[in-house]
């Protein structure tokens, strides 16, 4: 196994984010990896300093990807929170140890910034997920609410 790399994603790593996915029980019934949205949503991203796509990139090969963002807020003192979104490890990826790594290093990011809280989302059908983020610190302290529109 080769060195693993946490960058900023490049365009050209577009289709093998969209083929995490797309590679995944939920998100083969949500996601289209033709869709042109996805490259005006990258393109976004790239342009919002708040908000940051980063590749786990293990020798030039993208093998995991989440959506950064930084939030300001007068909440908690006028604490800065980082939210992690769209978290996936590539499928022959899964089990070693990958996410893991992905979400410490964000969290440090956040340290690092000064943040004072990491927040995230997870569908409540994961429940896999639900026990990796609780064995990583994170509570399920609140209910979360989506309108689809």
């Amino acid at each position: 196994m080769g060195d693993l790399v946490f960058r900023t994603a490049a365009r050209a790593d577009l289709p093998a984010i969209l083929a995490m996915l797309t590679d995944d029980s939920l998100g083969a019934t949500r996601e289209s990896a033709d869709d042109p949205g996805y490259a005006a949503a990258f393109d976004q991203i790239e342009a919002d300093p708040r908000n940051t796509l980063i590749v786990a990139d293990r020798d030039g090969d993208v093998v995991g990807t989440m959506q950064l963002t930084y939030i300001p807020g007068l909440s908690r003192r006028g604490a800065e929170r980082l939210q992690i979104e769209a978290v996936r490890v590539r499928a022959d990826q899964r089990g070693r140890g990958l996410g893991r790594q992905m979400i410490e290093w964000a969290v440090d990011q956040a340290r690092a910034r000064g943040c004072r809280l990491v927040q995230l989302t997870t569908d409540k059908r994961r429940l896999d997920a639900h026990r990796f983020y609780g064995s990583l610190g994170f509570t399920a302290s609140h209910e979360g609410m989506k309108l689809a529109l």
